[in-house]
């Protein structure tokens, strides 16, 4: 990598386009994560297999388009506008309109079969393509808008910022316009407001302040850093997968974001039920929300001293760490108050929040170790292949929501749920996050191996590499 020397320095404009991208990103993300179940099976009426099936589905034509977008960014030559932003300018419309096209409540009274081709060709479309299209030259282009690891990780924080603020506006406000709390014959029930023809109007509102955002980030970032294309024969689907088993560091990273992601979704996707059905109090999950956000944006301050004097891996194990204490504990206690849930379940999430602020910055990390290891920068290729990581994650947490419903016998379009069903779904809201986390923490202690004295050695190597060529 080379860099150039025309451009502004590095400063608060990078980091706030930054942090407005994956606002943008997370916005759409988010609401698919927490509430599209719910669309599909209380609006469509779907069971929660099929749903379950196809989000699996979708994650098999991933492991495909993701890699292949990668090798596409990798071999681009730089453009007036550098090597990654240009993909947000052409992807940021089609995204939109995708994830728009998802929540189409017109729908629901066509047949079933039809119903479910709809919802294959759209979800796949959305995330298999489109998202694909703008998230991973997004996380990418971190690389280029500066090489300082210092840098790096106050651009990462922000782009954490912009990913937990994105969350708390679909996570609070969520649950308060999808549901109302009605009393009907003396008995509390939760109902999807207008019959679920609310979803595609905040679908749409949804769309439109991520191209906002989108159009924001790629205005104020700014690429300082040149990355010279690969030659166009790079590495096929097979030797992607090989790489992946061939770097302990890609290996322990792709596996502790697997099993966090997928607590973290899981945990999402259940509480929508949990609040709604067990608690029987959907205002909750708002002040949840609210809660985690009011966390976040505290501990973003102590973020880089933190990573600074730990490091990330032995920092992210400690966090990770506490929070799989917490759901451990909240699983034996079988609390009945949702308030006292709320407090004790928020405070316990601000070790997965923690692991979203230093990930990002972590799997730079392994960008540059592979640089040292191989001699090539394939930026596009590598966070292809975390990006995949990733949807697997979100995939494991989605689809399984929908299966583990469907084995406790929770029943679809039902207003009541039997206490076995509401049992049920606490146990899903707690033990399973908390044995998924325990597993990110064995992740990072035992199979990653760059902890913080390696990774500041890996970043001095490559300066002088840089600093070498320049001096030729």
């Amino acid at each position: 990598m080379e860099q150039t020397k025309q451009f502004r320095p590095f400063g608060m404009r990078d980091k706030i386009g930054y942090l407005f991208g994956d606002f943008g990103n997370d916005v759409m993300l988010v609401f698919v994560s927490q509430f599209l179940m719910v669309f599909y099976t209380q609006v469509w009426g779907m069971a929660p297999k099929v749903v379950a099936t196809m989000f699996l589905v979708s994650r098999l034509v991933d492991a495909f388009t993701d890699v292949t977008m990668g090798r596409i960014i990798d071999i681009t030559p730089q453009g007036k506008d550098g090597k990654f932003k240009k993909w947000i300018r052409i992807m940021a419309a089609p995204v939109a309109i995708a994830s728009f096209l998802l929540y189409q409540s017109g729908l629901k009274d066509q047949p079933m079969t039809f119903k479910i081709i709809y919802m294959y060709i759209t979800y796949l479309l959305y995330g298999s393509i489109c998202f694909t299209g703008v998230n991973i030259p997004y996380g990418a282009m971190a690389s280029a808008i500066t090489d300082k690891p210092d840098e790096r990780q106050s651009l990462i924080t922000f782009r954490a910022m912009g990913a937990y603020i994105g969350e708390f506006i679909i996570g609070f406000f969520g649950p308060i316009i999808i549901y109302e709390r009605v009393i009907k014959d003396g008995a509390t029930q939760v109902l999807i407001r207008n019959n679920g023809d609310i979803f595609p109007v905040v679908a749409g509102g949804i769309s439109i302040v991520a191209i906002i955002c989108y159009f924001i980030c790629y205005q104020l970032t700014t690429e300082r850093i040149k990355v010279p294309p690969l030659a166009k024969e790079g590495l096929s689907f097979g030797k992607s997968v090989k790489m992946i088993f061939s770097n302990r560091a890609m290996l322990g990273i792709l596996g502790g974001t697997v099993c966090l992601i997928f607590g973290n979704l899981l945990t999402g996707g259940v509480n929508a039920y949990l609040y709604a059905y067990y608690f029987k109090m959907p205002a909750a999950l708002s002040t949840y929300n609210a809660i985690k956000l009011g966390i976040a944006l505290g501990m973003a301050t102590l973020v880089t001293l933190v990573v600074k004097k730990l490091g990330k891996r032995e920092s992210i194990s400690l966090m990770v760490g506490f929070a799989a204490c917490v759901f451990a504990t909240l699983s034996f206690l079988n609390i009945k108050n949702p308030w006292v849930y709320v407090g004790i379940a928020s405070v316990g999430f601000s070790g997965v929040t923690f692991f979203g602020y230093v990930i990002w910055g972590a799997i730079i990390d392994v960008i540059d170790d592979s640089e040292i290891k191989t001699g090539r920068r394939e930026d596009g290729t590598l966070y292809a292949i975390y990006s995949f990581s990733r949807k697997v994650g979100q995939a494991l947490g989605s689809s399984l929501v929908g299966y583990a419903l469907a084995i406790i016998g929770f029943q679809p379009g039902v207003k009541e749920q039997t206490q076995e069903v509401l049992n049920g779904i606490y146990k899903l809201a707690t033990v399973a996050p908390a044995t998924l986390f325990t597993l990110v923490v064995i992740m990072f202690m035992l199979v990653y191996p760059l902890s913080k004295k390696r990774v500041d050695a890996n970043a001095e190597t490559l300066r002088l590499r840089r600093e070498g060529k320049e001096a030729k």
